[in-house]
């Protein structure tokens, strides 16, 4: 997962956010469009700048105060301590919420309605780690230090508690896991009845 320093780092990482609306959005229709209209964007770069903020312990203050201001325009918290990685994009975004301690990687996708928190009060690492190429879909809560594994799906509304491992998809309130390869489960899943959640992210 990459870790982002600098702000030279932080103004090419938001060119790639701005390209990572426009493949992982059939509505986008331009880039000087997406970046005037799409709270996703604006939520992300602010994070950006609050996140440099925040790592210098003397502009904790400002940093909390631009996050702050984001959600009051955006409507999607993102604590300026939480690590995000490359190319990250949030769709139509309202109601998400990042946590202080959470670590997302690079290509990940978020929907409206996530929440990405902790479930202790100690001032420890309490809030979920994203793999690359995740995505999750709208309303699910990711609660805890759990670890969603690179190339996972976490479908609409689902509750996660427990570590998700790399290329599965979780679903359901508590969410159950399987393998995205489906021969592995061929005799698990009935093909009939069977939908799978990645249509509803």
């Amino acid at each position: 997962m990459s870790v982002l320093r600098g702000s030279k780092t932080v103004l090419s990482t938001m060119k790639e956010d701005l390209k990572a609306a426009r493949s992982h959005d059939p509505a986008a229709r331009g880039d000087l469009e997406n970046a005037i209209v799409y709270s996703g964007l604006h939520a992300i770069w602010s994070h950006r700048i609050a996140h440099v903020l925040w790592n210098r312990p003397a502009l904790r203050g400002p940093a909390r105060i631009l996050s702050q201001f984001t959600r009051f325009l955006t409507g999607i918290e993102i604590h300026p301590g939480a690590t995000i990685g490359r190319r990250f994009f949030i769709d139509h975004g309202m109601g998400v919420v990042i946590g202080e301690t959470t670590e997302i990687g690079d290509d990940v996708m978020l929907y409206h309605g996530v929440t990405l928190g902790g479930r202790s009060m100690e001032a420890v690492k309490r809030h979920p780690t994203l793999g690359d190429r995740v995505t999750v879909g709208a309303g699910a809560k990711i609660l805890g230090p759990v670890v969603v594994g690179a190339d996972s799906a976490v479908g609409a509304n689902a509750v996660v508690t427990r570590d998700v491992p790399e290329d599965s998809i979780a679903v359901g309130i508590p969410a159950t896991v399987r393998s995205r390869s489906r021969s592995q489960h061929e005799d698990l899943v009935d093909p009939t009845s069977y939908i799978d959640p990645a249509m509803y992210i």
